[in-house]
This record gives C-alpha cells, structure tokens and sequence, in this order.
C-alpha cells in the first residue's frame, strides 16, 4: 500500500491555509506533493559504463590475461556496477545535484501547466511544489505577479519551505509558503466583489 506524505487532518491544515490566503487576494495558490521528479534510471548504467570502461586497463598491464577474459570481466563488472547502482538509496546518492534540481524545476513546470495555472483571469496563479526524495521544492508565479515580485521574496518562501521539509515537517512548509504567497498575492491583488475560486485548494499528491 502506497505511503501517504500527509495524513487526512495534514492535508484538511494545508486546504484551510490555502482557502484563508485566498480570501484576502484576488489570486490562487495551488499545491503539489510529489514523490520523486524523475527515475533516474540512466544516472546508474552511465556511472557503470564509464566504470566499466576503466576495468581493463590495470588488467592489460599488470596481467596475463587474453582478451576474451578482459572483455567479460569488463562485462561482468559494468552488470554488477550496474545493479548496485541502482538501488533506490545508492541511486540518488550518486545522481549529480545539478542533475536533481534540473528534473525538479522540470517536473514543477510540467505541474504548473498541467493544472491550468497559467488560466487564472488575471494570470495570478503561484504553484507551490514540493520533490519529497529530493527534499527540494519550487514556487511558480504566473507573469501576472512575477512581473511585479522579486526573485528574493520567493526564495525566502521557498527557503521556509524547505527548512519545514528537512526537518520532517512537510504540512508545517507548505502552510507556511501558502501563507507568504497569500501575502505576497493581497499586497498586489486585493480581492474583488466579482472573484471566484479558480483552482482547488486541495493538496494534488503524485
């Protein structure tokens, strides 16, 4: 049975959080919980083969060995490498942070699209994203409030958010960061006689 990141009463915390924010500001906030970005599959078998490819070096010089036993050691080596590679918590320990933060920022762009945030009336939607097994997150602003928010006042969000997740706290981040894009969203986007809730506050958990 699959884990849930966030239990029932977590999740009901987070939907009143987003739906109080909401209130105050003619924008939307929407949240996602994944678990992982990307499978990482051909971080372990590019690892292995350029390990592999190492293999018959001190075995040509420092051996007797005729090639055709070179050769299946260098198999034989790139197969295990291969599969202890990628076990799940070796996998990720040898994926590249570049490589992770790339397949989050991608995985957070493909949400934002996906769920229609780029359809709000006034293009004021803002994604909260979090990658749980790469303990990294994103905040997506749509240009209607991009335009007019700077690059600090995310990242001081996203950092909370973080901080929150690191330490086991996921519902905790996500309340946090849904309440400072509120803010963010009122002081740039009051509320209007004529608004409506665009977007579910519901936490979506891939």
């Amino acid at each position: 049975m699959r884990h849930m990141p966030l239990s029932d009463a977590e999740r009901a915390r987070v939907r009143d959080a987003v739906a109080s924010a909401e209130a105050k500001t003619a924008g939307e906030i929407f949240t996602v919980v994944a678990e992982q970005s990307d499978d990482y599959r051909f971080v372990p078998l590019l690892w292995a083969m350029l390990a592999a490819l190492v293999v018959p070096l001190p075995l040509i010089f420092l051996t007797l060995w005729p090639a055709s036993l070179i050769f299946s050691a260098q198999l034989a080596g790139f197969a295990v490498l291969a599969i202890v590679l990628s076990l799940p918590p070796v996998k990720m320990a040898v994926v590249p942070a570049s490589v992770k933060r790339d397949a989050v920022r991608a995985m957070a762009g493909h949400q934002f699209l996906a769920h229609g945030l780029t359809n709000t009336e006034r293009r004021t939607g803002v994604l909260i994203f979090v990658s749980l097994v790469e303990r990294q997150a994103e905040i997506i602003a749509d240009t209607g409030i991009a335009a007019k928010v700077s690059a600090d006042v995310w990242q001081a969000a996203m950092d909370q958010l973080l901080a929150e997740v690191r330490a086991g706290r996921l519902a905790d981040g996500l309340i946090a960061a849904a309440r400072i894009s509120g803010k963010v969203l009122a002081d740039h986007f009051p509320p209007r006689p004529d608004d409506r809730d665009e977007l579910p506050d519901d936490v979506v958990i891939l």
